[in-house]
């Protein structure tokens, strides 16, 4: 493989040179791209790989995007411009990385898609996530059990908000959860006051907190400002959690509503523990990391790399070969077992 790159570095020397980085470096180097620092998963997802991959023994080039996916572009460029030898990618939007990827399919470089699917391109080797659709699923039980909806009457009011249309994964959250309630919704024990319920008119772009307040203070505004309850927010993880909880606070004076989530982030932690947010989705990353890094080696050494899932995510041009870990749930009742003593969190992180 080191082989085949060098000659390709060899044929287009003026392309290479043209990004300033050095020729090819001795050694096994694994590239990875997270989308942003702004969020607090994808500075855990990055510090559990990079500690990981170089226990394991690998040279770690970790990047972070800024949430810009022409800056994720051309860091990816530079990695492979860098000699890695396998990349290990999150993309801010699934098809925004055409042009790197094809660059590391002419190098031979394995590429594995890291809890967004990496769409249109046949140079994605492998997929590692969590089953989103499960995560869904998790969400929409939850609501269904602290509802009691297959004996309560109702009706009770939902109001929905999902994530970035640019991430496939949004859209398994949304259709998980939403497959578990829409039997309820036709049964009219759940309604929707707002209308708002196809996935377009409930995304929030890049999963923004601020975006997602917004929109919630528009509902609350409009269809809940005469005292009427809303019973429960369907909210697919903690950022968009966060801004209808501030939403919620400042505009709203009816019941608490049960709220969903999705990564146990430390201030949705913190809500739970204080009430203000129901539950929320835990994708232990180091369960994920540690998945990865054995791909990782499995891929470098020539050995079969373990899958799971051969069949659910199609991509465009293929169906990626996939790894799915199973996500939990955490609440006011189980955090301290879950994020405490599994040590994910210290007490004095949550205080």
């Amino acid at each position: 493989m080191k082989a085949k790159k060098l000659m390709a570095l060899a044929l287009c020397g003026a392309m290479i040179a043209s990004m300033s980085v050095p020729v090819f470096a001795e050694g096994e180097k694994v590239g990875v791209s997270m989308p942003t620092k702004d969020l607090q998963r994808w500075n855990q997802d990055g510090e559990n790989m990079e500690k990981e991959l170089k226990e394991a023994g690998y040279e770690v080039e970790l990047q972070y995007a800024s949430n810009d996916p022409s800056t994720q572009l051309n860091q990816i460029k530079t990695m492979i411009g860098n000699g890695a030898s396998v990349l290990v990618i999150a993309a801010i939007e699934g098809d925004s990385l055409g042009e790197a990827l094809d660059m590391a399919k002419e190098y031979e470089i394995p590429v594995i898609a890291y809890d967004r699917l990496l769409m249109n391109s046949d140079a994605v080797s492998y997929y590692a996530t969590f089953d989103n659709y499960m995560v869904g699923t998790v969400q929409g039980t939850y609501i269904v059990d602290a509802l009691d909806l297959e004996n309560a009457e109702g009706p009770f009011n939902l109001e929905i908000t999902a994530g970035d249309p640019g991430d496939n994964n949004a859209g398994y959250f949304y259709q998980g959860a939403m497959d578990v309630l829409q039997p309820y919704i036709d049964a009219g024990k759940l309604v929707i006051p707002s209308g708002q319920v196809e996935f377009a008119e409930v995304a929030t772009p890049q999963w923004k907190t601020d975006t997602a307040q917004s929109r919630a203070e528009n509902i609350l505004s409009s269809f809940y400002a005469d005292g009427t309850n809303v019973d429960v927010w369907l909210c697919s993880n903690d950022s968009t959690a966060l801004g209808v909880e501030t939403a919620l606070a400042a505009n709203y004076s009816g019941e608490y509503p049960i709220i969903t989530g999705q990564d146990c982030d430390i201030e949705n932690t913190k809500n739970m523990i204080a009430g203000k947010q129901s539950m929320s989705v835990f994708k232990d990353t180091r369960t994920l990391a540690s998945q990865v890094v054995k791909m990782v080696g499995q891929i470098i050494n020539g050995e079969e790399v373990d899958v799971n899932d051969t069949e659910t995510y199609d991509n465009g041009v293929l169906v990626v070969p996939s790894y799915l870990c199973e996500p939990v749930f955490a609440d006011a009742n189980n955090y301290k077992e879950l994020l405490i003593d599994s040590g994910y969190y210290t007490e004095d992180q949550l205080k």
